[in-house]
């Protein structure tokens, strides 16, 4: 069989299994709710409201029929691509609440991946390239203390220093209430900005982002540098390295220009598995900054009980999660030869 043929089939597959994945991620956040204390009737309407009209609201949520029609409700919703009706918001659609929020979770996670892909790979090239050196160690303890720290305790401790003490940066937020927002196009305030050629709100935008990004970008970037670390160094040690260097090619050259592109391969692979820890670490950071994207939403839904934000927010993260690590796959294999299909 050709490669492209091959390729197709392996395409066609992590296509075909995409459903599948979806289907688990909605059973287990349905299941998974209904196993957690609480109940929404009792966070409506408080404790002390009477027992009739706790029963009521339950029936009129659907909330009082069994586990299995519950489910099976659910599920022709998802299979129409109704995410439901928020139980706390007023019945606001659960899309809505998705589309407000989401476009600053997104720029969140835009900017955390790029100061993540460059200080991971940044450091990792460095200790890499440096084998057996203060540099090396730093690159390792770096790797490790940013793979270990809590998301929300290393936020706080930004905010402590950065915000509190020196007053370099606002506490939270993701722009001043006393001005006006960049005019909404894409729902992100930075790109907007640029788009409307305003200097003036593109600088406040990122001046809100910086803290925030630098928390989420920091701590994912260990991820990249530990696998960039590894890699690199083997590829340091490969024969074209050492022909190249037998040549009179510079090392740095030989670094940027020729094993840096193999060592990131690994990379573009574990990206979709980033993505997950992204979003995951979104939410935390959103908390902890107050920033008003889907994250923070998904924590207010959970302390309210609103069985179906959640729900409807978990099935769009594990979405997008799922159709990342399906494109990262199909684009991993296309520019290396070497997996097998």
């Amino acid at each position: 069989m050709s490669r492209s043929k091959a390729l197709q089939y392996y395409i066609l597959a992590r296509l075909l299994l995409a459903p599948l994945m979806i289907l688990t991620i909605v059973t287990l956040v349905f299941l998974l709710l209904r196993a957690t204390p609480g109940d929404p009737v009792d966070a409506l309407l408080s404790g002390r409201a009477a027992d009739e009209a706790k029963e009521e609201l339950r029936q009129r949520l659907g909330l009082a029929d069994p586990l299995l029609v519950q489910y099976l409700r659910y599920l022709g919703k998802i299979l129409q691509f109704d995410l439901g009706t928020s139980i706390t918001s007023q019945g606001q659609n659960v899309w809505e609440i998705i589309w407000q929020h989401f476009p600053a979770t997104l720029e969140l996670s835009l900017f955390g991946m790029t100061i993540a892909f460059l200080v991971g790979v940044g450091v990792g090239a460095l200790s890499a390239s440096k084998p057996n050196s203060a540099f090396d160690a730093g690159g390792r303890l770096f790797g490790i203390i940013t793979y270990a720290i809590p998301m929300y305790w290393f936020g706080m401790i930004l905010q402590l220093i950065f915000s509190v003490q020196l007053g370099w940066f606002p506490l939270g937020t993701r722009f001043p209430l006393a001005l006006e927002a960049p005019p909404t196009i894409t729902g992100l305030y930075a790109i907007d900005s640029l788009l409307n050629g305003n200097i003036s709100q593109l600088l406040t935008s990122l001046y809100y982002l910086a803290l925030p990004s630098l928390t989420l970008g920091i701590l994912i970037s260990g991820i990249f540098e530990r696998i960039v670390r590894v890699n690199l160094k083997e590829t340091l040690k490969a024969d074209y390295v050492e022909a190249a260097r037998a040549r009179g090619i510079a090392e740095r050259r030989i670094l940027f220009a020729h094993a840096l592109k193999n060592a990131l391969i690994p990379v573009i692979t574990i990206l979709g598995l980033t993505f997950a820890s992204l979003l995951g670490g979104a939410v935390l950071t959103e908390v902890t900054f107050s920033w008003p994207g889907l994250g923070n939403q998904l924590y207010q839904a959970i302390s309210e009980r609103d069985y179906t934000t959640v729900q409807g927010i978990m099935v769009f993260f594990g979405a997008i999660v799922v159709f990342a690590s399906i494109l990262i796959d199909i684009v991993n294999a296309y520019i290396d030869p070497r997996i097998r299909y």
